[in-house]
């Protein structure tokens, strides 16, 4: 089995591509410097090329302020790139996974949301996000598309290493305290991801380690965590203003995932695992 990952500079693409490797499958990935995703005929020459049984698709716009702003550019990228790759999974009939987001819904109500309940978007980088599952799902037939929440790696920027920066130099910091999701971290989602290229239960699946806090009760865990002497300040989404709007409930229900494929372990033994991984 060949896999192909794109977008192998962020924080997802980099563990799919690693822990890829130590299972001993055959793996292969690019960036954006490698291959612009949004040129159509690149795409095709390149994917002709590597010939991979499995596309998983990581490279995204997540900007999501940002995207309110670089509208042509968030939409070239997570719908026009995700469709030329669909479209080029369906000429080698390979295996297709989407990363999706929690930002496909608008956060209402306290409820985890089901693979099943309706997508909403409440921003423009959810709308793309939400446009490139369509498009996978009007292409192909064999495809995973995993929605992910609140994500920290290794390789690139995250609401962890943020909050240790911040921690060096600040007594307190204030963190929003009224939205609430799940923490992930991307090593867990690799694997979960590569179990299920080995599978044909095709569909669309939410996936994040288990529990839920708010970023203020994230932040605090990460601080604990690390022994640090800073406090958290939790304010709310009003004082916190910003370009794009957020859920306020990013909960999702994952016993889709839990019955077919595994559970992942607690967002705490995931960010404990992690503060390991960064020392």
């Amino acid at each position: 089995m060949k896999i192909f990952v794109t977008g192998i500079s962020g924080q997802l693409g980099y563990d799919v591509l690693e822990e890829g490797k130590k299972r001993g499958f055959d793996i292969v990935g690019t960036s954006s410097k490698e291959l612009d995703i949004t040129n159509k005929q690149a795409v095709k020459n390149y994917i002709t090329s590597v010939n991979p049984d499995v596309i998983i698709h990581c490279a995204a716009y997540t900007a999501v302020d940002k995207a309110e702003e670089e509208r042509d550019i968030c939409y070239n990228v997570n719908v026009n790139g995700t469709k030329y790759l669909a479209e080029a999974a369906a000429e080698l009939q390979a295996k297709f996974v989407y990363i999706s987001t929690d930002y496909v819904f608008d956060g209402q109500g306290n409820q985890p949301f089901k693979e099943t309940d309706k997508t909403n978007p409440i921003g423009f980088y959810g709308e793309t996000k939400l446009q490139g599952e369509q498009e996978v799902q009007q292409l192909l037939e064999k495809y995973f598309i995993v929605r992910i929440s609140w994500v920290f790696g290794k390789n690139g920027h995250n609401f962890v290493k943020t909050m240790l920066r911040l921690a060096e130099s600040n007594e307190i910091v204030s963190v929003v305290g009224d939205q609430l999701g799940s923490p992930t971290y991307t090593v867990d989602l690799a694997n979960v991801l590569l179990d299920m290229i080995q599978s044909e239960e095709y569909g669309i699946y939410h996936a994040s380690n288990e529990g839920f806090c708010s970023w203020a009760q994230f932040a605090e865990a990460i601080f604990e965590m690390e022994s640090k002497a800073t406090a958290v300040n939790a304010i709310t989404t009003a004082e916190y203003p910003t370009k794009a709007k957020r859920p306020a409930n990013s909960k999702m229900d994952k016993s889709k995932l839990a019955e077919v494929f595994a559970i992942l372990p607690t967002w705490q033994d995931a960010l404990s695992r992690y503060l390991k991984e960064l020392q």
